[in-house]
């Protein structure tokens, strides 16, 4: 949505508390509020302040916004250029659930507290730029999933007053959890796998198997998914399909998507390819 103040891209889950939004504002006053979520915004550009928690604070370019659950603020843009931000709002039932998880045995023990509304921290505003990137446009349900989990742990690791408990596999047990998910992504690469179901046949948490997949085949099982589904687009243009139906039988959510995606790992484009095929 565009007007004389900006303009406003809004996405959201459509079964569990998960948003996102995309906004520049350049004279836009938000009202005292408050969220039933966390809520975490990182800064693009120009600087915006608030006052939260009895205080006034300033985010200014890559810094990250973080509100817990009914925190009441506000927002304005800090300098008459206005500014940019990115924001997602994670619902405390994904947060908890991320976090038990990770811990193992379902339990996410106390729930995390952020007690700075300004965090300046790279690896974080990274983390969250992912995860953003990976909601609004189009990321499968499984990169998704793992760039949620390892956004909500960075960020209680880093910017909360306690850390999450993690628990990996190890050995052998790792290696077999990550063997058997990697079977069923060979077997069910174009259809959209969770990361429940590569858990399951695991038979581990979603975070163990994440960790497993990784230390045993050097790349997450989503890149790893994307792969295949690069290596069967392949074949079809060799048969001489388009590119684009070649993306859509290859599961890319659409012809863009593919075509990035191709090129990050072929160094050229379907088209280039196809042409030198034939």
């Amino acid at each position: 949505m565009r007007n004389g103040n900006g303009w406003v891209r809004y996405w959201r889950d459509g079964t569990r508390p998960l948003e996102a939004m995309h906004a520049h504002f350049l004279d836009h006053v938000y009202a005292p509020h408050s969220h039933d979520t966390y809520s975490f915004g990182i800064t693009d550009l120009g600087a915006q302040t608030f006052r939260c928690r009895g205080a006034h604070h300033t985010s200014g370019a890559g810094m990250v916004m973080a509100f817990n659950p009914d925190e009441v603020h506000d927002g304005q843009a800090a300098a008459e250029l206005g500014y940019q931000y990115r924001i997602v709002h994670i619902g405390p039932s994904v947060v908890r659930d991320t976090l038990g998880d990770a811990a193992g045995d379902g339990a996410a023990g106390s729930m995390p507290l952020f007690v700075r509304p300004v965090l300046t921290d790279p690896l974080l505003t990274g983390a969250l730029a992912r995860l953003h990137e990976a909601l609004v446009h189009g990321s499968g349900d499984l990169a998704r999933e793992e760039l949620l989990t390892a956004t909500v742990l960075a960020l209680a690791e880093r910017g909360a007053t306690r850390a999450p408990r993690r628990r990996a596999l190890e050995g052998e047990a790792q290696r077999r959890a990550a063997r058997q998910a990697h079977a069923l992504l060979n077997d069910l690469f174009l259809e959209p796998v969770s990361a429940e179901q590569l858990a399951a046949a695991a038979g581990c948490s979603r975070f163990a198997l994440y960790r497993a997949f990784r230390s045993e085949f050097g790349m997450a099982p989503s890149d790893y998914q994307r792969l295949l589904r690069l290596r069967r687009a392949r074949q079809l243009l060799a048969q001489g399909l388009s590119p684009a139906d070649a993306a859509a039988s290859a599961g890319f959510s659409d012809q863009a998507h593919f075509n990035r995606w191709f090129k990050r790992a072929y160094g050229i484009t379907p088209a280039i390819y196809q042409r030198a095929a034939h």
